[in-house]
């Protein structure tokens, strides 16, 4: 590649495949994106490469000789947790799925992978990998101290201006089961919710944020319990938050009627006791929930001290799931475990018909997304 395509270039990627055609097909699919593309055919030539030089997504097959794809997100993860890796396989197996899902694999695709699917998936990737590089470049710029004043009247506007969307969650005829409560805000420079915790976060805030987005997620269903379940997103700090664990709370005083949700993206090292505070919110109603089954981090020691009673299946998986059969039997055996462990299983994010139906025959407890309702003021009407 020329000087001219690298300077254009908007990223630089890792592909990697021990067979030429497809190697060479990989990387013309990335090339048109406009990236610099560096190629290998073995596994430990391509862990030199990462270890001497920036990449911003790796796309690897798995089954190569030597250092086959799974060593290497292993081994890339070690040097660098963010950097997004898809790996695509033509021999697709549960075990191999469990691992790329367990070591967070970006994407995990089945070859033939269509042109059009490749290029979907490091498009997205490498979104990712810029929106990692901006947080950090966020916080470097917090820690300094710049901006701060205007970033403390952002975060109280924020609060002003905060909200709470709710999404039906149902059963599989199609009845209501409750409502996930989302929160938003009409402060524009943090209306993402992503961006309002990060600023809670970074101004530890986040119980005083919690403490209004329960309160205003509450307010609408104490006068109806018809409305069933509330399941309300928690950060991991919350759980530990003495106004969590009072009774004479709005939230404390339905605690019977709510989930409290936890996601498995979220990290729980050093915050306590995990097993005994969840232990306290239980004696007073609560129910525990663990959101993105499968696309999380947190592990079996966090997940084994939460013993949640609820769990929802991540919306990567989901997807399309009707399409593609290990997708499936992934799920099948989630909901299969889960019933002996006696969970409920949620499907989040289902999209189609076609997604709901195949769920349903696998056996799900409740179902969510925008093909039963987009999240809106109380209360979204649903349809199945």
């Amino acid at each position: 590649m020329d000087g001219a395509q690298a300077e254009n270039a908007t990223g630089r990627i890792l592909v990697v495949d021990d067979e030429p055609e497809p190697l060479r097909a990989a990387a013309r699919v990335v090339r048109r994106l406009g990236h610099v593309v560096d190629t290998f055919e073995d596994g430990a030539s391509a862990l030199g490469a990462l270890r001497l030089g920036a990449y911003d997504v790796v796309v690897s097959d798995i089954s190569m000789p030597g250092l086959d794809g799974i060593a290497l997100l292993r081994a890339a993860h070690e040097r660098d947790p963010e950097l997004p890796v898809i790996l695509f396989t033509g021999a697709p197996a549960v075990e191999t799925a469990l691992q790329a899902l367990e070591l967070r694999a970006f994407k995990y695709l089945l070859k033939p992978v269509s042109a059009d699917k490749l290029e979907h998936a490091v498009t997205q990737a490498f979104a990712m990998r810029r929106m990692a590089q901006m947080r950090r470049q966020a916080a470097a710029v917090a820690a300094a101290g710049v901006g701060g004043e205007e970033s403390a009247a952002a975060f109280e506007r924020a609060l002003e201006g905060l909200w709470v969307a709710f999404q039906p969650v149902v059963r599989n005829d199609g009845r209501l089961y409750g409502y996930e409560a989302f929160m938003r805000s009409a402060e524009p420079t943090l209306a993402e919710p992503t961006a309002l915790l990060a600023a809670a976060e970074r101004w530890g805030r986040i119980e005083e944020l919690g403490r209004r987005v329960r309160d205003l997620a509450v307010g609408p269903m104490l006068d109806h319990p018809e409305r069933g379940v509330l399941f309300l997103n928690v950060h991991a700090r919350e759980l530990f938050d003495p106004v969590l664990t009072s009774a004479d709370t709005p939230a404390g005083r339905i605690a019977t009627r709510v989930v409290l949700e936890l996601t498995e993206r979220a990290t729980f090292t050093g915050l306590g006791d995990l097993r005994a505070q969840a232990a306290r919110l239980r004696a007073l109603g609560y129910r525990v929930s663990v959101d993105d089954l499968g696309a999380g981090y947190a592990g079996l020691a966090s997940f084994a001290q939460l013993e949640p009673e609820i769990v929802k299946v991540d919306m990567s998986l989901v997807r399309d799931v009707d399409k593609h059969r290990t997708k499936e039997k992934l799920i099948g055996s989630m909901v299969s475990l889960c019933r002996e462990m006696g969970m409920l299983v949620v499907a989040e994010g289902i999209e189609t018909r076609a997604e709901r139906d195949t769920l349903v025959s696998l056996g799900c407890h409740l179902y969510q997304g925008y093909f039963v309702a987009h999240p809106a003021p109380p209360f979204p009407r649903h349809v199945w």
